[in-house]
């Protein structure tokens, strides 16, 4: 495994069996040393520790994504470890409210997880990439960037927020060696925070009925690697079993 010296930020993790730890332990099986920040000294710490077992180097940082001074220091932290090469901004909260009965904090508080997060980690990623002239910044997107469904309304406002951020970034930096791309996740994730809420799901769907974390970050890591005469901004992933 070639140590390239470089560093990949993920924004967002939680569980090992979750996709923010997922993205790590891809970009760690490359090489690069990780830095996972999340809100769960816990979490972060285990998924930290899980890829450091396999042979790769991580390190876990503990603060709110949506924080600016917290943003800032995940940044930081990860120029200071080596040079930030990789950006990823993973929010996944989601919520079910009635729109008659969606309160105000409640919308305010998956924007500020979502779309006010990926402002922050893009913004402070852009800032230390650009003078370099090369690197990436990724966004996990989700059906709700595309389409609002009934009872998701704060979600779906979130997460089309982090689209069209991501799109205003590609325009502005991509011309200065910046890849911004965002993931369009159509579909429930195998993974810790899905099947808690709804632990029947795997059953239900069959076989490959959900898309595996691990699946999702191989696609993020080809995304990185494309050549900047045919750059994705934007990709849809689904279960190859799903109905288009």
């Amino acid at each position: 495994m070639a140590d390239l010296e470089k560093t990949a930020l993920i924004v967002g993790v939680g569980a090992t069996a979750g996709l923010g730890a997922a993205y790590g332990r891809r970009f760690a099986a490359a090489g690069y040393r990780v830095l996972l920040a999340g809100r769960s000294i816990e979490k972060v710490e285990v998924a930290a520790l899980d890829i450091r077992e396999r042979g790769g180097q991580a390190r876990a940082i503990i603060g709110d994504g949506g924080n600016e001074a917290d943003a800032n220091r995940f940044a930081a932290a990860a120029e200071d470890w080596a040079p930030l090469e990789v950006a990823i901004h993973n929010a996944g909260t989601n919520r079910r409210d009635s729109f008659l009965e969606l309160e105000v904090e409640k919308l305010e508080q998956l924007w500020r997880e979502h779309t006010l997060g990926a402002f922050l980690t893009g913004r402070e990623a852009a800032r230390r990439m650009v003078p370099r002239g090369q690197g990436t910044i990724l966004f996990t997107g989700a059906t709700g960037s595309l389409r609002g469904k009934a009872l998701f309304a704060a979600f779906a406002a979130a997460k089309a927020g982090v689209r069209a951020l991501s799109q205003s970034l590609a325009r502005e930096v991509g011309p200065k060696g910046i890849h911004v791309a965002h993931l369009i996740i159509d579909g429930g994730i195998n993974g810790d925070r899905l099947l808690r809420a709804m632990p029947n799901l795997r059953e239900e769907r069959g076989e490959d009925g959900l898309l595996l974390p691990d699946d999702i970050a191989d696609t993020a890591f080809l995304v990185h690697l494309q050549k900047r005469s045919a750059w994705t901004q934007e990709a849809d992933l689904r279960p190859w079993s799903e109905g288009y």
